[in-house]
């Protein structure tokens, strides 16, 4: 059973949805979530919030409908050496930051750049989970990143929006499966992520789901199945 969900998106992000946390945590209440995370677009993301909306974040409540907020964002990388739209000092203060690479805000690299720029952001100490690093237009060593995951104690996720048919990236099985492989030689726990937009699809991941099943991925690896051992992971 699913219960967190840590890559979903409110209205702050300036696109997809009208949703606020609010309204988001209510349906994950619903939906039998026990922690959901909310990680709004970075700044460099056009029409997505400024920098003292994160900075604010602190303030607002730790839970609401029962379920347990956690407050993030998903930074874009913005550079191969691992730069990110939001710096070290604003990142501290929030619970948990994703590192992804997006259009426009970052052009794709070479296997090497692109690789390189994932590890870089890895060991910026807020950021917990590298985002949809499946997407072929971004092409990486999987044998590397997991390796880095592990060394800088981060979580590559398995994102179900780029599994889904309404997804956009590149060859995003192939390269979810190459993932699981590698996270599987290392004995990696992994996360999988809804990268929900609104309130439509927290904690609805069945193509991650079904395809970490296909793959004879262990259950025990994969942190939204048990409390215990994500919140081990994030404090460690």
């Amino acid at each position: 059973m699913i219960l967190l969900d840590l890559h979903t998106h409110s209205i702050a992000s300036g696109h997809g949805s009208s949703d606020t946390i609010t309204h988001m945590a209510d349906v994950a209440s619903q939906r039998g979530l026990q922690i959901l995370g909310v990680s709004d677009h970075g700044p460099a993301t056009p029409g997505s919030s400024s920098i003292s909306y994160f900075q604010n974040l602190c303030l607002a409540p730790e839970s609401r409908y029962g379920v347990r907020l956690l407050y993030g964002a998903e930074v874009n990388i913005l550079d191969f050496n691992g730069l990110t739209d939001l710096s070290p000092d604003v990142l501290k203060h929030l619970d948990y930051a994703i590192a992804s690479m997006h259009l426009p805000t970052r052009k794709p690299g070479s296997l090497a750049e692109n690789t390189r720029g994932y590890i870089h952001a890895m060991k910026i100490s807020s950021v917990k989970i590298i985002g949809h690093c499946n997407d072929g237009r971004y092409p990486v060593d999987y044998m590397e990143l997991a390796k880095a995951s592990r060394d800088y104690h981060v979580l590559l996720e398995i994102n179900e929006l780029s599994l889904s048919p309404q997804g956009y990236r590149k060859d995003s099985e192939k390269n979810c499966q190459l993932l699981l492989e590698a996270c599987s030689k290392y004995n990696l726990p992994i996360l999988l992520s809804s990268d929900s937009h609104g309130s439509k699809n927290i904690g609805n991941m069945p193509y991650a789901i079904n395809l970490t099943k296909q793959m004879q991925f262990t259950d025990s690896l994969i942190l939204n199945y048990d409390l215990q051992a994500f919140s081990a992971f994030m404090e460690a």
